[in-house]
Formats: structure tokens, C-alpha cells, sequence
């Protein structure tokens, strides 16, 4: 007799939930590495600026190139602000996707321990009705060597 667990369909869908979520964190994982690669080169370039106004600062450089780099490193500001944003949100999204991967492998191993409380109860069940189908044969064999 083989095993058969009726609530089978619910197992194979929270494991596919669980899935889902794990492909659901990664893909968050993998946005919030490239906001974050973002960010770092939005900072490298500030710092190449800071180096390069402070080279034109010493030369003797018109006014007009170190405005336009002013307005540059300006510009530079309000992208590393709203990249950090990015990231920010990047972060939290990377939290809820754990939590709920958290909560879809508990669900999953919720129903997986139920399967097995199953499978445990229906191999004990095996096992008495094959002890009482041997301890059958065993009563018949010793009553037909009484006769």
C-alpha cells in the first residue's frame, strides 16, 4: 500500500511560494547591488571633481570653468541625494522580501511536518497491520500442528 498524503496540492504550493520568494529576495538583493554600484560612482566622481577644482583653484583658471564645475558638484549633490534614496528604498525592499521569504519557509515547513506526522502515522499503521497479519499466520500454523 502506498502513501498517500491528502493535502499533497497544499505542500507543493507553499514550496512554490517559498520559491517565489526566494527568486523575489534575489532580484531585490540584485537592484539594491546595483543602486548601490551607482551610488559609489556617483561618489567617485565627486571626489575626481574635488580633486580637479582643487588643481584649477591653483592654476590660474577663469571663472567661468570653476562655476561651471561649482554648478557640476551641485549637480553631483542632488544625484548622490536621490541615489541614496534609491538605495534606501532598495534596503527596505530587500527587508520585506525577507520577511516574507521568513514567513513562506514557515509556512512551508509547517506542512511539511504535518506531511510527515502523516507519513509516521501511516507507517505505524503498516507496521501493526503486517505484526497482525503475522501474528495471523502464526496462530493458524500453530493450530494446524495442534491437530
Amino acid at each position: 500500500m502506498k502513501f498517500n498524503y491528502a493535502f499533497q496540492k497544499v505542500v507543493d504550493l507553499k514550496t512554490n511560494e517559498k520559491r517565489q520568494a526566494e527568486w523575489m529576495l534575489s532580484a531585490a538583493v540584485g537592484i539594491l547591488q546595483n543602486e548601490m554600484s551607482s551610488l559609489e560612482q556617483l561618489l567617485e566622481d565627486k571626489r575626481r571633481l574635488a580633486a580637479s577644482m582643487q588643481e584649477e583653484a591653483q592654476k590660474t583658471a577663469s571663472c567661468l570653468s570653476l562655476q561651471a564645475m561649482q554648478q557640476y558638484a551641485e549637480h553631483l549633490e542632488r544625484c548622490i541625494a536621490s541615489k541614496s534614496k534609491d538605495v534606501d528604498h532598495a534596503e527596505q525592499n530587500v527587508e520585506q522580501n525577507k520577511a516574507h521569504l521568513s514567513s513562506r519557509m514557515l509556512d512551508e515547513k509547517v506542512w511539511l511536518k504535518a506531511r510527515d506526522k502523516s507519513l509516521q502515522a501511516f507507517r505505524q499503521q503498516m507496521l501493526l497491520r503486517e505484526q497482525s497479519e503475522l501474528d495471523e499466520m502464526a496462530t493458524v500454523r500453530f493450530a494446524m500442528k495442534a491437530r
